[in-house]
Formats: structure tokens, C-alpha cells, sequence
């Protein structure tokens, strides 16, 4: 199986170009390539496919296996897959998702896509749309206990479910510890990927995340724009926000009025290899 390697500012993924390849076992594939000791390494696999209401197609899977529906670090790197691979001489296309169908800008610098801004559509902040099991119709700044400790928690779903956490101390969290009983915790039904976040000022948010089905990532494009979403429902910051990520910066911008959310950020290649799929 021909093979790139990308990433987003940080979060990595395997990206197969599914015009030319053919993956009988994404699961059993993602879980393969993603091992760190013996596969290729990252976080899941992503396969770009064609599609008949989109421009292309984004199939992601997690590194335990698991289906996506939108991973915003993964569909940048699949517009500058497209444009520097040559799928498309366009800078802007539209790619469908579990989540639905996404828009994004390609800024080209020297015959390469540098920037990709991703039109990542309208939050729901609905409780039971989220899901989160709560006899509130919006989970805002509500309590959460979790092994023991009380802590406040805002909801928010970008085509996959967000619990976000305000917290003093960001670098010296346990995520390893906490971010498991947060994720199967009993108010989540499908899981819930959990951003840990330091207010820094009105435009700028540090944060950490442990992602459902692959623990803490370098970085999360959805679980930015949830902790851009709920800090300004919390009135911590302005609609212009800078989410400051273990692997990078990335911009999102929330259009109140249109009630649609965009993220700016890189992508990067890698390498380009071909590895034996084990039977």
C-alpha cells in the first residue's frame, strides 16, 4: 500500500490516496499503520476518496480503530494533498465528511499549499445532540465529577463531541490519568474527546486534548474550534480567537452572525512510502 505521511501541526495521520489504492480493512489497517513501534506511527488513517457530492471524499479512522466523522488537523492536510499531488488545480474545494460537506481556501505558495482555511460549519451546543446525558438543554459551565473532583465543563459538538475544561495548570495536568475517565464517563454515550484549557487573554486559549480512541494528541482542529466556541459563550475571549496547541497555533474565527466556524492552520508532508499490509 502506497502511502503520505502528514501532519498538522502535529496531529499525525497515514493518508492513502484511495483513487489508486484500495484498503479492504481500514480498521484493522489504521490500527497497523498507527503503531509507533511496529506500524508507520499516528494518530489513525485517513483515506481520500472520490465522491459524488464533494469534490472528494475524507474517510478517517482513529489509531485504536475506530471510525471519525471530522478530524480538522486531517482535512487540511487532505486539501494539500490534493493540490500538491495534483488531484486538483483548484483553491477552493469542498470535501465531504461523516460530518458532512466542508469548504476550504488553499493559500499556494511556490506550487505548494502553505495555509488552509477550513469552513468547519455551525457548532451545537444542544445537549442531547452532543450527546451529553443532562436535564439541562445546553451544558455551559455545569459541574462534572470526575474521579473524585468537581470540575466545570462546556459541550459542544463540531460534527464529534467536545467536553471543554477550564483548569489553572495546563502543562503539568495528568492527562493520561484523568483524560480516560473523562472520555467514558457516563454522561458521555459515544465518548467524548476533552479539551483541557488555560485562559491566556481575550483572544488567546492554551489547551490540551485527549481525543476518543487515540489519547493526547500534538493537536485537535475540532476540539480548537469547541474551545473557541465555548470561551466566548463563556465571555472569556472575543469571536477572534488563537488556539495554542502542543504543536502549533491555529486561528478560528466565529461568525456569529452566519453561525459558522473557521479555522486556519498549516499542513505538512511528511514523507511518501509504501509498507506490506500484514493479512
Amino acid at each position: 500500500m502506497k502511502f503520505t505521511k502528514m501532519h498538522g501541526i502535529g496531529n499525525d495521520y497515514v493518508y492513502v490516496n484511495c483513487f489508486e489504492e484500495t484498503v479492504k480493512d481500514p480498521n484493522k489497517t489504521s490500527r497497523f499503520v498507527s503503531d509507533r513501534h511496529f506500524g508507520i506511527g499516528s494518530d489513525g488513517l485517513i483515506l481520500i476518496k472520490p465522491s459524488d457530492v464533494a469534490d472528494f471524499e475524507m474517510d478517517m479512522y482513529n489509531s485504536d480503530g475506530s471510525q471519525g466523522a471530522m478530524c480538522g488537523n486531517g482535512i487540511r492536510c487532505v486539501a494539500k494533498y490534493v493540490y500538491d499531488y495534483g488531484l486538483t488545480d483548484k483553491t477552493q474545494i469542498s470535501i465531504n465528511t461523516k460530518s458532512g460537506i466542508k469548504y476550504l481556501d488553499l493559500t499556494v505558495e511556490d506550487g505548494k499549499v502553505a495555509l488552509v482555511k477550513v469552513n468547519m460549519g455551525a457548532p451545537d451546543t444542544i445537549a442531547k445532540n452532543i450527546p451529553i446525558v443532562s436535564d439541562k438543554e445546553q451544558v455551559i459551565d455545569e459541574p462534572i465529577l470526575v474521579d473524585g473532583k468537581e470540575y466545570r465543563m462546556t459541550g459542544v459538538s463540531m460534527g464529534n463531541p467536545h467536553a471543554v475544561v477550564y483548569i489553572d495548570d495546563v502543562k503539568g495536568l495528568n492527562i493520561e490519568k484523568i483524560g480516560p475517565k473523562f472520555e467514558n464517563h457516563k454522561v458521555f454515550p459515544d465518548r467524548v474527546n476533552t479539551e483541557f484549557c488555560k485562559v491566556l487573554d481575550d483572544h488567546t486559549v492554551e489547551m490540551r486534548v485527549w481525543e476518543r480512541g487515540a489519547g493526547e494528541t500534538l493537536a485537535c482542529g475540532t476540539g480548537a474550534c469547541a474551545v473557541a466556541v465555548a470561551s466566548i459563550l463563556n465571555g472569556y475571549t472575543k469571536e477572534e480567537v488563537t488556539i495554542k496547541l502542543l504543536g502549533g497555533d491555529l486561528k478560528i474565527f466565529w461568525d456569529r452572525k452566519e453561525n459558522l466556524v473557521y479555522m486556519t492552520g498549516p499542513a505538512t508532508v511528511v514523507f511518501d512510502g509504501e509498507i506490506e499490509i500484514p493479512e
